[in-house]
């Protein structure tokens, strides 16, 4: 039998659950390659998702915490839009995806891990991007370090 190593995911599994909200946490502070945010904007900013659903996934969030799309500002709005569509093509030099995923879960019923702090998820996905680890194992493979990836994106989303 095949081992598959992860030993990253041990962090999410047995380490403490954040009572404040995570993006407004990582926003706070001044590390931002560790927090793994790439980009802050006026009003909205791009971050990593530390545990994604595959690699080069990104959530653009607003500044401030609130929870719902009908609190966004005319600016938020237009910001938000700017910074996925820059994700996008960002994602597209960096690791040349087939196409994308790009939504937002409102609410815990629709599948919100934090519902507090509105987020969009851009979601890269490749051609026969689901195969057996997911289907058999309930498992997917992210073939490159988070912050190799930070290092590769974060300039393309500062120029």
């Amino acid at each position: 039998m095949k081992q598959l190593w992860a030993p990253w995911r041990l962090e999410y599994i047995v380490g403490p659950k954040e009572g404040e909200c995570f993006l407004c946490r990582m926003l706070r502070e001044d590390k931002d390659r560790e927090n793994l945010v790439l980009r802050r904007g006026a009003t909205c900013a791009i971050v990593m998702n530390r545990f994604p659903y595959s690699n080069g996934h990104l959530m653009v969030c607003p500044n401030r915490h609130i929870a719902d799309l009908t609190d966004l500002t005319r600016e938020e709005r237009a910001e938000m839009m700017d910074r996925i569509t820059q994700s996008i093509e960002a994602l597209r030099k960096t690791v040349h995806p087939h196409g994308f995923n790009v939504g937002a879960n409102l609410g815990k019923v629709a599948g919100a891990g934090l519902e507090a702090h509105l987020h969009m998820h851009i979601v890269p996905r490749w051609e026969s991007d689901t195969n057996f680890m997911p289907v058999l194992g309930q498992t997917k493979v992210i073939p490159q370090c988070c912050y190799e990836l930070w290092d590769q994106l974060q300039p393309l989303l500062n120029d």
